[in-house]
């Protein structure tokens, strides 16, 4: 008989199996040479989507080769999910793929640094994020599984809402609402409403008094008819991060600029 291992998959990670094929216990069949992360990702786990991994209850890294009849149990990543930080960076910067554009908008509105474009492919995804040391946010399993990617995430969910409940639930990342360009993610800076009153329209002249501009593109802002709904999102978010944080600790950085 072929020699076999036991891989037990955690159910978080039982979304990324076959359907006809999603039970948590496996039989693999060995060759006595390939990789635990390898094993791991033929199953149809992309391997940043794979926390710790035991074999026989002893923690093992993905490069590790397992013995023919031995027990490997793969969890799904621990939330919140630290991000190596550079120095002086005080939140993780984002890269999202051409599918998630609503997801991108929603993300600068809550201040997070987050790059998007609608024409850029996979390898150059994967060069931007290794560059600029983003997190790449895709629903895109095969980039996911892009050896020179250094860090990726599968984004969860089909609606925009659900979309940012993930992200948020998975890193905990500080906020600063009302900061970043929705259109661009260029930073929002203060501006006189007299520097601009000849690009507004007058029911817009008459009715707002405090305006931000991007520094980047130059779009100009103000709290607008649909303000409370992006008001609804900010404090959401807010929770949604306080509540992701272990033991409620620490507080996401929610200020808002009038």
């Amino acid at each position: 008989m072929e020699p076999e291992i036991h891989i037990r998959i955690a159910d978080e990670l039982l979304m990324f199996l076959p359907a006809a094929r999603r039970e948590p216990a496996r039989r693999v069949a060995y060759d006595g040479t390939s990789t635990l992360g390898h094993l791991v990702e033929s199953l149809g786990v992309p391997l940043p989507e794979a926390g710790p991994m035991t074999i026989r209850g002893e923690p093992v890294e993905p490069s590790s080769r397992p013995a023919a009849g031995d027990e490997v149990l793969v969890a799904a990543i621990p939330r919140p999910q630290p991000v190596p930080l550079e120095t002086g960076q005080a939140a993780p910067r984002f890269l999202l793929d051409v599918h998630l554009g609503t997801l991108a908008r929603r993300m600068r509105l809550l201040g997070l640094d987050t790059a998007y474009h609608n024409d850029m492919d996979d390898p150059a995804l994967v060069v931007q994020a290794n560059a600029e040391r983003r997190v790449l946010l895709t629903q895109d399993r095969g980039l996911l599984r892009r050896r020179a990617l250094w860090f990726g995430a599968y984004v969860r969910g089909s609606r925009p809402d659900d979309q940012l409940r993930d992200l948020l639930e998975r890193f905990a990342p500080a906020l600063e609402p009302w900061t970043r360009c929705t259109a661009c993610n260029g930073p929002l800076v203060p501006v006189d409403k007299r520097d601009i009153e000849r690009e507004l329209e007058i029911g817009t002249r008459r009715s707002y008094d405090v305006y931000g501009r991007c520094a980047d593109c130059g779009q100009v802002y103000w709290r607008g008819a649909h303000g409370d709904h992006l008001e609804e999102i900010v404090r959401d978010a807010a929770r949604v991060v306080a509540e992701a944080r272990p033991n409620g600790t620490g507080q996401a950085r929610a200020t808002v600029s009038e």
